[in-house]
């Protein structure tokens, strides 16, 4: 319901261009501060609700360059991560657990190994749901700060690849385009 409720307020507030080029000309590249923060917000909301981070990164990169795209989207990434996770903490988890009560234990016994190790270790692959992954383990006991730690390093290799795509827009450079490629299989 939530995740239903976002989408219309999406296209109501009309930020479904937000990840178009002509739209961050207009409304984050050219804002100075107040665009950096823009941009942040929408990477922690879009997140939030499921919007792949990589094509978030890709549009930091596009906006603000290679480092500063990198770091930018992973902060507006790591934001939303951390909403979805309180969230699903303070919303979910008892109707999750009264619900699905052994399947959660199995997730919850997975992850309270190591919550660091294993968030970072999740987010390494690139492949499967971010917010799925946050939902899930919201719902469990583990604490908060490792998992979202351990997810924002796990992160980074593929935050820097789409931030290195998007930079790559702006500045047609074959070795950036081929930098992308190789950390983007390493990363895998």
């Amino acid at each position: 319901a939530v995740m239903g409720i976002s989408v219309y307020l999406i296209r109501y507030a009309g930020l479904a261009d937000a990840l178009d080029t002509h739209w961050m000309d207009e409304h984050v590249r050219s804002r100075g501060l107040a665009g950096v923060l823009t941009y942040v917000g929408l990477s922690a909301f879009f997140s939030a609700v499921g919007f792949p981070r990589q094509v978030i990164c890709f549009m930091g990169g596009y906006a603000y360059g290679f480092g500063l795209g990198t770091l930018l989207g992973t902060v507006g990434t790591g934001l939303g991560r951390a909403g979805a996770f309180i969230y699903s903490r303070l919303v979910g988890r008892s109707f999750i657990k009264k619900r699905f009560g052994a399947r959660i234990q199995k997730v919850d016994d997975f992850l309270s190994r190591s919550p660091f190790n294993m968030a970072l270790t999740i987010r390494f692959f690139p492949l499967g749901s971010n917010v799925i992954t946050n939902i899930l383990a919201g719902v469990t006991s583990i604490p908060a700060l490792p998992f979202i730690m351990g997810s924002t390093i796990g992160y980074l290799p593929q935050n820097m690849v789409f931030a290195l795509f998007g930079s790559g827009v702006e500045v047609s450079s074959s070795l950036r385009m081929v930098m992308a490629v190789v950390l983007f299989v390493i990363s895998t």
